[in-house]
């Protein structure tokens, strides 16, 4: 028989639990158990229900479990072993260690975001990130939103609403969550016209195009896609002299800004910001999470004249930063400007360049983990492999990596996928041919034991086929 809500609050071993959670929560997840359990019941075939029993033990521990889970958050850190060094998903580019006491030193206490310390007055709160950026890329004037979409908005319709603003074809890009280009463009009121061909465009193709009702001039980077082969697209310098011969703006959605030439470090070229500013760019704007390795952010940075009309328009208060933001911003940027060891020191560049040697070790340490604390029907193995970058950024990089994989004769490779995604720090890795692949790139030493352990609770609960 299964017992009551009353008889069941009543017990000891639930009580414990008024210290981490209210009455209501409690008896909320009691009877949510309770539910199951009759469901479970009415499933049965009706020869077994008589038989059916749940012990005192087993209900507190599905209950104790209830209340555990309802009690914690949903949105908590997890293990990546998918290799994919900006998973969208799993929250894109990890801060750097170094910044977490700012962070909470600001959460945790009143702060000076809009308040200028020296007049006593109220400041600006991009005066905490502009002159960095301005130093960081040589531009005149800086602003940050919450996100580069917010960014590309806000530009197109301060500085071109009911006006026509000139794009490649090939340059018409979807920025993920099925945001494209000319939808984001419809959102700012500005008109789009589209010129050239997908695979070739010319500069004649955009002074062509130019009349009296032009606003801008538009280059997006494809950062996350690349047309190969027969394909030809105007260098910004070139945007640069055009707008310039018709005194329009030229503005360029860079994606994923790059702040340090990353081909140095033996990946493939990309814009840096600097280089895109140096070319005459009026407005540049890219992300703040992806390779430049900080928080999700808008940064939008160019000339005086722009910055300024951009900084006046409506839309800029909605689209606003938080102080959380800014304050991990200017952190990370900090970071760049004192220019010591940087790559090191901004986890997602770290991830990006880290040697073969490096790997091989972690991925050792991470087998002879796992080895201590599986049974004898699992095979572990290092293998060598490709990560990827991800986050819309370099989308042809294969990084060389090794990963850890683990199949076995008994348990079902899904079945092990499912209970390290349920594991108490969740872990994800990826499946191929029939085996659990922990990639050791965008693996911390810190994941390491944790992952052992999850592999010796897997092989203690015995997942059978």
């Amino acid at each position: 028989m299964i017992p009551s809500v009353d008889e069941i609050i009543s017990m000891d071993e639930i009580k414990k639990f008024y210290k981490m959670t209210s009455h209501q929560n409690i008896v909320e997840c009691i009877r949510k158990v309770l539910e199951e359990i009759r469901s479970l019941i009415i499933q049965l075939p009706e020869q077994e229900i008589s038989h059916f029993k749940i012990s005192q033990e087993e209900l507190i521990q599905a209950i104790s479990q209830k209340i555990k889970k309802k009690n914690e958050l949903s949105l908590c850190s997890v293990i990546n072993a998918t290799g994919v060094v900006l998973h969208t998903n799993l929250g894109r580019a990890l801060l750097s260690e170094e910044i977490k006491e700012a962070l909470w030193s600001v959460a945790s206490q009143y702060s000076t975001l809009e308040m200028n310390v020296e007049t006593g007055k109220r400041g600006s709160r991009y005066d905490h990130v502009e002159e960095l950026l301005c130093k960081l890329t040589g531009a005149e004037s800086a602003i940050v939103v919450n996100n580069n979409a917010a960014a590309v908005t806000l530009v197109l319709s301060a500085l071109a609403k009911e006006q026509k603003v000139i794009v490649s074809r090939g340059e018409l890009v979807e920025i993920g969550g099925s945001f494209r280009i000319p939808e984001v463009m419809e959102q700012s009121g500005a008109h789009l016209v589209e010129v050239g061909a997908t695979n070739k465009t010319h500069i004649k193709d955009y002074e062509n195009a130019i009349d009296e009702n032009t606003g801008a001039l538009l280059k997006v980077h494809t950062s996350n896609y690349r047309i190969l082969g027969f394909s030809e697209s105007v260098s910004s310098k070139e945007l640069v002299g055009l707008a310039r011969k018709y005194e329009i703006p030229a503005l360029e959605d860079v994606g994923s800004g790059v702040l340090i030439d990353l081909s140095n470090y033996g990946l493939s070229p990309e814009p840096t910001v600097q280089s895109i500013i140096e070319a005459g760019m009026d407005i540049v704007t890219f992300s703040g999470d992806k390779l430049l390795g900080g928080p999700q952010a808008g940064i939008i940075i160019g000339k005086k004249k722009y910055i300024e009309k951009i900084k006046k328009h409506p839309l800029n208060r909605a689209f606003r930063i938080d102080k959380l933001t800014l304050v991990a911003l200017e952190a990370t940027l900090k970071i760049y400007e004192e220019g010591e060891n940087v790559i090191q020191r901004i986890p997602t560049l770290r991830m990006l360049i880290e040697n073969k040697e490096i790997l091989y070790d972690k991925a050792i340490k991470l087998k002879i983990a796992i080895q201590k604390n599986v049974t004898n029907n699992f095979y572990v193995e290092i293998e060598e492999s490709c990560s990827q970058v991800g986050g819309g950024a370099l989308p042809l990089e294969e990084l060389p990596t090794y990963v850890v994989s683990i199949w076995s004769d008994s348990y079902s490779v899904n079945e092990i996928e499912e209970k390290l995604r349920n594991f108490r720090k969740p872990i994800f890795t990826r499946i191929f041919k029939q085996r659990i692949f922990f990639d050791v790139r965008t693996i911390v030493e810190n994941d390491i034991e944790e992952i052992a352990q999850a592999m010796k609770l897997i092989c203690k609960e015995k997942i059978r086929r």
